[in-house]
C-alpha cells in the first residue's frame, strides 16, 4: 500500500454520476501532490454507472488514488460516510458531498489550518453558495429553496466541508447511522466531537455548493427532515434548544389545533367560534407565507408556491415532529 497519505477525502454518493464526476474532477485538480491525498467514493446507490464514472477518473494520468466502495448494508449518508472513513488510510479525513466543487487549495488550506492548531479534533471549512444571477428584469432575489441552500454559508459544521481526526472519529464511533437522511447527522457528530476537544474553523478551505434545480414544492418534501430533529433533540436536548431551535413552532401547532377544532365547534352548534378559528388559521398561514417572501423572489410562480406550501407546511411539520418524538421516545415538540 506504500506510505499513508496526509489526508483522505470521503465522498458519499447516491445515483448522481454527473454531479459526482464534476465533484471528482475538482478534487483531482487539488494543489497537493498526488501522493499526499486519496479519494474514497462510497456509492450508497450500488449503481454501475457511478462505478464506471469513478473507474474512468481513477485511470487519469494525473489522478490521486481513487477508491470505490459500496456499503455492505444500510442506507443513508451516515452509513456511507462511516464506510468511507473506516477504510481511510490517513490520520485526517476530509468530508464533502457529491454536489460540491472544491477550490484547488481546499485540502492544502485545511491541512495548514490543522497543523497550526494541533489541539483541534476537527475543523469546519467554508461553504460558498454561488448566486444564480438572474437578470434584474426578472427578479434577482433568491427563491425560498436557494435561500435555504445559502444557509450552508453560515452553518457551524456541515459535512459538505469538514475535516476530522480519524482517531477522534474512532473515539466517538463516527456518524450515528440512525440519521437516514442528509440532515442533522453532521450536527450530532459536531456536538459529540466537541466533548473531546475544540472544533475549529478553517476559513480558507473553501468548497462551492451550487443550488440544484428542484421540483415545485420542495419545501413540502423537506418537512420529513424534522423527523430527525427529534433524534438530535433526544441526544442533545440542551444544546438543541440553545443552538438549533429555542422554542417549538407554536404557530404550527396553533394552526393544526384550530383547524381540528373548527368542525367540532360547528357540530356543537357554535358556527361563530368555528369561523373565528378558521380566520385565525388563515391569518397564521398568511403570516408564514409573508415571512418566507420577505427576502425571496416575488415572481408570480414563486409567490403562488409560497402561498400554497405555507398552507400545508404546518400540518406536515407537526406530523413529522410528533412521529419522530414517538419513534425516538422523546418529549419533542
Amino acid at each position: 500500500m506504500g506510505d499513508a497519505p496526509a489526508i483522505s477525502v470521503v465522498v458519499p454518493t447516491f445515483r448522481r454520476p454527473m454531479l459526482l464526476e464534476r465533484c471528482l474532477l475538482a478534487l483531482v485538480g487539488q494543489s497537493l501532490p498526488r501522493d499526499h491525498f486519496e479519494i474514497v467514493v462510497v456509492d450508497d446507490g450500488h449503481d454501475d454507472t457511478t462505478s464506471e464514472c469513478v473507474a474512468a477518473l481513477a485511470a487519469l494520468a494525473n489522478a490521486p488514488s481513487i477508491r470505490y466502495l459500496r456499503p455492505a448494508q444500510g442506507r443513508g449518508p451516515a452509513v456511507a460516510r462511516n464506510t468511507g472513513w473506516r477504510s481511510a488510510r490517513a490520520a485526517w479525513v476530509a468530508f464533502t458531498d457529491d454536489d460540491t466543487l472544491a477550490d484547488a487549495q481546499w485540502l492544502a488550506c485545511g491541512l495548514a489550518a490543522m497543523a497550526a492548531h494541533t489541539d483541534w479534533v476537527a475543523a469546519a471549512g467554508c461553504v460558498q453558495v454561488p448566486r444564480l444571477g438572474l437578470s434584474a428584469e426578472v427578479d434577482d432575489r433568491p427563491t425560498d429553496h436557494e435561500l435555504m441552500t445559502r444557509g450552508l454559508e453560515t452553518s457551524e459544521f456541515v459535512t459538505a466541508n469538514a475535516f476530522v481526526r480519524r482517531d477522534a472519529l474512532l473515539r466517538v464511533d463516527g456518524f450515528d447511522e440512525r440519521f437516514l437522511r442528509a440532515w442533522r447527522e453532521d450536527s450530532d457528530l459536531q456536538f459529540r466531537l466537541q466533548q473531546l476537544g475544540p472544533v475549529g474553523r478553517a476559513r480558507e478551505a473553501k468548497v462551492w455548493h451550487p443550488v440544484r434545480p428542484e421540483r415545485w414544492g420542495v419545501s413540502l418534501r423537506q418537512q420529513r427532515n424534522v423527523f430527525f430533529d427529534a433524534l438530535l433533540y433526544r441526544k442533545h436536548p440542551q444544546v438543541y434548544r440553545s443552538r438549533i431551535r429555542s422554542v417549538p413552532p407554536w404557530n404550527y401547532y396553533a394552526i393544526v389545533v384550530l383547524t381540528g377544532a373548527a368542525p367540532i365547534l360547528v357540530l356543537s352548534g357554535l358556527p361563530g367560534p368555528a369561523a373565528t378559528a378558521l380566520a385565525a388559521v388563515a391569518l397564521l398561514m398568511l403570516r408564514l407565507a409573508v415571512s418566507r417572501l420577505r427576502h425571496t423572489s416575488h415572481a408570480p410562480r414563486h409567490v403562488l408556491e409560497m402561498l400554497v406550501t405555507s398552507a400545508a407546511i404546518p400540518f406536515l411539520s407537526v406530523y413529522w415532529r410528533l412521529r419522530g418524538a414517538w419513534h425516538f421516545r422523546t418529549l419533542f415538540l
